[in-house]
């Protein structure tokens, strides 16, 4: 297992990891466990499960399960394994967070309730109850563009104060906020934007929750390693290096099926199968991504 300490509670590198799916729709965990197992050869310290990448509305408990001891039997002596425990119902959410631990993960992540809109006061009850349903490590999810509501600055003053809750994934694009954040709570603060690493890492952040590492883990490990080390420039001179992977894969605005498509051009997935209503690629973005990685060096010209 990576070392957990205060200051990196789940590593500095992890990856939201899509959920491989046989043409069939049904889940692939072979396929899972190889992903998995590449991707920790790859610069990861962890892996998030079960997330909006590894399309978690659309799979049911028993799939999330299954893929969560699956791939902590298969790397979760070498990595932080990270399931997702989100809902807009409390109830339901607690019971994923019990499920998960059964399974075997290693910490949760918990996103505000979506679509409801419910206070302040509901989003920090709702966090609790599902913190409170297991002894695992909890990383908050701050994404208000898919849920609305984020957790103010007060709400996460109130929950750092919870044993359990020790991070915060930040997809809210504000770094200035994060400043602040990361100063009054004391949280373990890890970008969830693969473009705002740098400037998240120049705030206090330890790290990265991604989608392009699915690509380039070793080139983003790499980053946070040399921005540790207090060679900015160097960083951004590597950051620089992978920034087209970057927006191949998080500026499209659905980036599970990018990460998807790239992996099985790549040999790395057998095929990219989503549920509905996520819908399979046409012909012309395929074209495009295939270039996009002939052009990252990622893959041969045919």
């Amino acid at each position: 297992m990576v070392p957990t300490t205060p200051e990196r509670p789940f590593g500095a590198l992890l990856t939201a990891m899509v959920t491989p799916m046989a043409s069939d729709g049904s889940i692939d965990l072979a396929a899972a466990v190889r992903l998995a197992t590449h991707l920790v050869d790859h610069g990861h310290d962890g892996l998030v499960l079960n997330g909006t990448t590894g399309e978690a509305p659309t799979t049911h408990a028993p799939e999330k399960a299954d893929l969560i001891r699956a791939v902590v039997e298969a790397v979760g002596d070498r990595a932080h394994v990270v399931a997702g425990a989100g809902s807009n119902d409390t109830a339901h959410a607690a019971r994923m967070a019990e499920q998960a631990a059964e399974a075997g993960a290693h910490g949760l992540l918990v996103v505000t309730p979506y679509y409801s809109r419910p206070s302040q006061e509901g989003v920090y009850r709702h966090t609790v109850t599902v913190a409170d349903a297991t002894d695992l490590p909890v990383m908050l999810y701050d994404v208000p563009g898919r849920t609305v509501v984020r957790y103010s600055l007060a709400t996460l003053e109130r929950l750092a104060s919870h044993a359990r809750v020790v991070a915060v994934k930040d997809a809210t694009g504000d770094v200035q906020g994060a400043l602040r954040a990361i100063e009054r709570t004391g949280l373990a603060w890890y970008s969830g934007d693969d473009g705002l690493l740098l400037p998240f890492l120049a705030v206090g952040a330890v790290g990265l929750v991604s989608m392009s590492a699915h690509l380039v883990g070793d080139e983003l490990a790499a980053v946070i390693r040399a921005f540790d080390a207090g060679d900015v420039a160097a960083a951004r001179t590597q950051f620089l290096a992978v920034a087209p992977v970057v927006d191949l894969i998080c500026g499209s605005g659905n980036g599970a099926l990018r990460s998807k498509l790239t992996l099985t051009l790549l040999g790395l997935l057998p095929g990219a199968t989503m549920r509905l209503p996520q819908v399979a690629p046409d012909e012309a973005e395929v074209a495009e991504v295939r270039a996009a990685l002939v052009a990252a060096g990622l893959l041969a010209r045919a």
